[in-house]
């Protein structure tokens, strides 16, 4: 009998459609098929590398027939994590994935010199915020409440391991997003970036 949804711990049996949510909401907040035809590349960047590294801190919204619909996934310490994906991750798929020589021609080559540069993550004026995160729900299951409660989920996680604040990176396009980042208590940062970027950050003790 089908429960009702819920927040779950990721398993790997989640990867298809932990993909899948990846793909379909990768370009602001929509589905990013027609940009990236291969539908590997952004859960190669942006998903499997923290269920890979960071199981922890990986929960998704089953729809309580154990399909997963939504996914936060965090990184409690992002230096680590860029030096683990740079040490252990980043040698699976770069035969897949080589880094474009010159400047990206294409949506895909851009994703993939992201790829190849984690670096990019650690910036000095996010010290004070070191774990990040991405968050991500299909369409029909946004706007319902199981936002908030993935983020609440992985806050907990964060807080109990002694992380105090965490930040995320966004498209300043998908205007939705940062909406509900407001109503979650996230501020704006202060981090100059030439690309149309906002950085949010949060307390995980401040009371979702």
């Amino acid at each position: 009998m089908k429960r009702e949804p819920f927040i779950r711990p990721y398993r790997p049996s989640d990867r298809a459609e932990l993909a899948d949510i990846c793909v379909r909401t990768a370009h602001e907040g929509r589905d990013s098929s027609s940009l990236y035809p291969d539908p590997e590349l952004m859960p190669s960047i942006f998903a499997y590398p923290y269920v890979e590294l960071e199981p922890g801190f990986a929960f998704v919204l089953d729809d309580g027939a154990g399909n997963a619909v939504g996914y936060v996934l965090g990184a409690p310490d992002t230096a680590a994590f860029v030096r683990r994906f740079r040490t252990e991750w980043l040698p699976r798929v770069a035969a897949r994935y080589p880094a474009p020589v010159g400047g990206a021609r294409t949506p895909t080559e851009e994703m993939i010199g992201l790829l190849h540069t984690p670096e990019r993550m650690v910036r000095d004026e996010l010290a004070a915020f070191p774990a990040h995160l991405h968050i991500d729900l299909l369409p029909p299951w946004q706007g319902r409440g199981y936002g908030r409660a993935l983020m609440r989920t992985l806050l907990d996680a964060l807080r109990r391991q002694g992380v105090p604040a965490v930040h995320l990176c966004m498209v300043r396009a998908n205007a939705p997003a940062r909406a509900f980042y407001d109503r979650l208590g996230f501020q704006p940062l202060a981090v100059p970036d030439p690309a149309p970027l906002w950085y949010l950050g949060r307390s995980t003790t401040t009371p979702l």
